[in-house]
């Protein structure tokens, strides 16, 4: 079952925002002070005291401006660096959750999508916590105890803010929903635009020797304006939320304003329990009813920060959502690196496999031994198992039913890697980081030096080709690199481990031309002496140079 992880449950719940909120509340409330002091003063100059009777009033006035204002910056900053941390660790398990997941898992989201939820649509989440949710607050503490003090002094005052409260959080409710759907569909548009934008500029070149340039900038433009037009509904719904509160707000503080005058004028008698209010009780309640409706305005003015950070969350929270995890996903055990000894063999006993979400078998209880230093060719149809074979050697896939065992050790959550210390994998389609050719061969593993590297790309006779220097600087996706020089590099690779002594190898010499492909096969027979070598290969010549070759479907040896 999928848990959220700790950062989401806080953030959804709002723990360790309480200080800061309760601050900017407490903020707020000064203001009831500072309006009874005012009204006070004005009530003692109408009563003949003098300009003397302003003096203290107006010394407090102060003091207590100077405590709001130090209370709000203070609770606003720290929510601030409170969300921002929270914000960042969000993004820390967000990335290891993506990290755990096997990179053959299909559900796997669009690298374009995920880097576009995580570094944009996640800043929506920071004006959610820093203002929405003190807001939100605010609105439930304020206008209560605002409604509290102005109902000893007059019902009818208290009546009317509380009857049109009500109508205010009514119109935002439905407005708002509306506001979460228009949030959510914009940010699935801005991701899936930024999905594509990245999965077309990754294939260019291809894009322009089809002749697809053009077709490829339509759809981008058509994608655009989709995106375009959802997000001016979302500030159409967030200005209607605006004029819907600004409207009733008005309405409230004139039915105020208008009852306290003719009351004061002696035009209405009642609504002040049996007596009649002075000016500075009206003057009190008049500077009260505005602030009645702030909060509110506040919040209708971040309804739509509301709807944007919901949306962001589901967007991250759907990145951690369950998948195909690897092996050692659920365990934070590292069993130290075998020590480099003689080739493993490989024991296979009833292995089964499925894709995920298929009730087919690919192979159903697979027994395979491979001996100590031997060269085995895996063939069958596409689709036949021999990419998913190798991945669960690898461990790079959760084994479901039947067993592993690489030199006596079983491959399981708490041993795949350090087994995987002892595995070398080439690929048909190997990925190149940005970086330098040294650091695309080294991987930063322990050991492997300069020279290494060097005599790496000397044994993949990379050494004369002048993009694959250990000093240049390659692309992410190795842009300048052909595809026959990228598997080399992939080789180059395997041949600066000097641990690695099992090599997995992935139709090596798929979509190469025959001298290329010749000259793969003849540096994969050299990099396999002394170690055990499995490929899985739709080239028959490839296939004839192993020791032997299994046919997965036939479920045979030859």
């Amino acid at each position: 079952m999928h848990t959220k992880p700790a950062a989401f449950q806080r953030l959804r719940s709002g723990t360790g925002f309480e200080v800061g909120s309760l601050l900017q509340v407490f903020a707020s409330l000064l203001w009831l002070p500072q309006a009874g002091l005012l009204a006070y003063a004005l009530q003692r100059l109408m009563d003949g005291a003098g300009i003397a009777a302003v003096y203290l009033p107006a010394a407090l006035i102060f003091i207590l401006g100077l405590i709001r204002s130090v209370c709000d910056a203070v609770g606003v900053r720290r929510i601030f660096k409170t969300a921002r941390a929270e914000l960042s660790l969000m993004r820390e398990q967000v990335a290891a959750s993506l990290a755990a997941r096997s990179p053959l898992d299909a559900a796997r989201p669009a690298s374009g999508l995920a880097a576009s939820v995580m570094a944009e649509q996640a800043e929506a989440v920071i004006p959610y916590l820093t203002r929405y949710r003190p807001a939100r607050l605010r609105t439930m503490i304020v206008p209560l105890a605002i409604l509290i003090v102005v109902t000893p002094l007059s019902w009818i005052a208290a009546l009317v803010l509380l009857v049109a409260a009500p109508l205010i959080p009514v119109f935002m409710a439905l407005v708002g929903w509306r506001a979460k759907a228009a949030s959510e569909a914009q940010m699935v548009e801005m991701g899936g635009m930024n999905a594509f934008l990245l999965d077309r500029l990754r294939g260019l070149a291809t894009l322009r020797t089809l002749g697809a340039i053009e077709a490829t900038a339509l759809r981008l433009h058509a994608s655009a304006q989709a995106l375009r037009m959802r997000t001016m509904a979302v500030l159409r719904i967030a200005f209607l939320s605006s004029a819907v509160l600004e409207l009733f707000a008005a309405l409230g503080v004139a039915m105020v304003a208008v009852y306290i005058g003719f009351h004061l004028l002696g035009q209405l008698e009642y609504g002040a329990w049996g007596t009649r209010l002075t000016l500075g009780q009206g003057v009190f309640i008049l500077l009260l009813s505005p602030a009645f409706f702030e909060p509110l305005r506040e919040l209708s003015a971040v309804w739509h920060d509301r709807a944007a950070g919901e949306a962001a969350l589901d967007a991250l929270d759907n990145l951690t959502a369950d998948g195909l995890l690897l092996p050692d996903a659920a365990t934070a055990s590292n069993t130290a690196a075998a020590t480099a000894r003689a080739a493993p063999t490989v024991l296979i006993q009833q292995l089964s496999f499925a894709h995920q979400g298929s009730s087919t078998s690919v192979f159903d209880r697979l027994d395979l031994q491979i001996a100590a230093g031997e060269r085995v060719a895996i063939m069958a149809a596409s689709g036949g198992g021999k990419s998913s074979l190798l991945a669960l050697i690898a461990g790079l896939l959760p084994l479901a039913h039947g067993s592993i065992t690489i030199d006596d050790v079983p491959l399981s959550a708490s041993s795949v890697r350090g087994l995987r210390k002892r595995m070398a994998w080439i690929g048909q389609k190997p990925h190149i980081f940005a970086g330098s050719v040294h650091a695309n061969v080294a991987l930063r593993r322990d050991g492997v030096s300069a020279t290494d590297v060097a005599a790496a790309l000397k044994f993949a006779e990379l050494e004369g080709v002048a993009q694959a220097r250990p000093g240049i600087a390659l692309g992410e996706g190795g842009g300048g690199l052909s595809g026959g020089e990228a598997v080399r590099l992939a080789l180059a690779r395997a041949a600066a481990d000097a641990h690695a002594d099992l090599l997995l190898v992935d139709e090596p010499t798929a979509h190469l031309d025959q001298a290329t492909a010749q000259q793969v096969t003849e540096a994969l027979l050299q990099l396999a002496q002394g170690k055990t070598m499995i490929v899985a290969t739709h080239d028959p010549v490839l296939a004839a140079r192993m020791d032997r070759v299994i046919l997965l479907q036939a479920e045979e040896q030859a």
